[in-house]
């Protein structure tokens, strides 16, 4: 009823799960990763405990395999389960249960793992992790060209209807949650591996739009038009990266050009203009010289 796949960046030491299936809300069932320890796609008749049973194993220093089987000797339902494991070496580790339903199968490589049951086709699996490798650029785009390839083998074989995305950084962190790279789901959707890739490349852009916010508190402006015209290149009608822009624009020098963007944006949402009073007044917005709020707006 699903497939995923589970990985290491041997660059980065990224860990990520890919997954898509016909069933809702993906996203809140199988995959679980934890920063600079490993990541686990739990699925079949899923039992949520193996995420958080393998994760704990992973963090005591046990192996992708180590930790598996233990979670797996306290299943008392291990029959109907498929798993895959990852840890923070990179050593990948998955099984697939005996009573899983057909087509189901499982395939281990350098750094990952893929797995799939319920499915239409044989191939999917193998097809993922064939994509998996031959794929370029960051661990989600990888993860997320497996899952393509897998859709194009038949994928599941109910058809499909959510798929998630979860990446995390490669080295531990203090507080829980923390190194959160991606964390995208789509619940319910007729193309959920399109509606993913679309918010993957939001996800982009909001990267650089929240970049620009914070060059502009460190009294960068130069930087922050760069960043925030990033951020328009991909929504460019995305009022927040507006406003980013046309701030940082006034900020940089460029008064005239700074003016006209943000009186666009007022006149096409008059609610702007209490913000941009409100980050003034906050102190969050100084002026150059010569250079007010109400010959910004006027």
């Amino acid at each position: 009823m699903t497939y995923s796949i589970v990985a290491r960046d041997p660059d980065t030491g990224e860990l990520g799960v890919g997954v898509q299936t016909c069933m809702f809300a993906v996203g809140t069932i199988v995959p679980w990763a934890k920063s600079g320890v490993g990541a686990v796609a739990t699925q079949a008749f899923a039992e949520a405990a193996y995420g958080w049973r393998c994760l704990e194993q992973l963090d005591q220093g046990r192996t992708s395999a180590e930790a598996l089987d233990a979670a797996r000797a306290v299943d008392p339902g291990a029959a109907i389960r498929q798993v895959g494991v990852v840890d923070a070496q990179g050593r990948a580790a998955s099984f697939t249960g005996a009573s899983c339903i057909d087509h189901a199968g499982n395939q281990l490589g350098s750094g990952y793992t893929v797995q799939g049951n319920m499915l239409a086709s044989p191939e999917v699996w193998p097809a993922m992790a064939s994509a998996y490798e031959g794929a370029s650029g960051p661990l989600a785009d990888r993860l997320l060209a497996a899952l393509y390839a897998g859709e194009a083998e038949g994928g599941d074989a109910r058809g499909r209807l959510s798929a998630a995305l979860l990446v995390v950084d490669g080295q531990p962190h203090e507080h829980p949650g923390e190194g959160v790279l991606v964390d995208l789901r789509v619940d319910h959707h007729d193309a959920p591996l399109d509606e993913l890739a679309r918010l993957l490349d939001a996800r982009g852009a909001f990267d650089a739009g929240l970049r620009s916010y914070a060059e502009l508190m460190d009294g960068r402006p130069d930087a922050a038009v760069a960043s925030a015209a990033a951020a328009l290149a991909r929504l460019p009608d995305d009022e927040n990266f507006r406003f980013a822009h046309g701030i940082a624009t006034v900020l940089a020098g460029d008064i005239g050009a700074g003016r006209s963007e943000l009186r666009a944006l007022v006149a096409a949402r008059p609610s702007w203009e209490t913000i941009i009073r409100s980050f003034a007044a906050q102190g969050l917005l100084t002026l150059p010289g010569g250079v007010t709020v109400d010959s910004l707006l006027a």
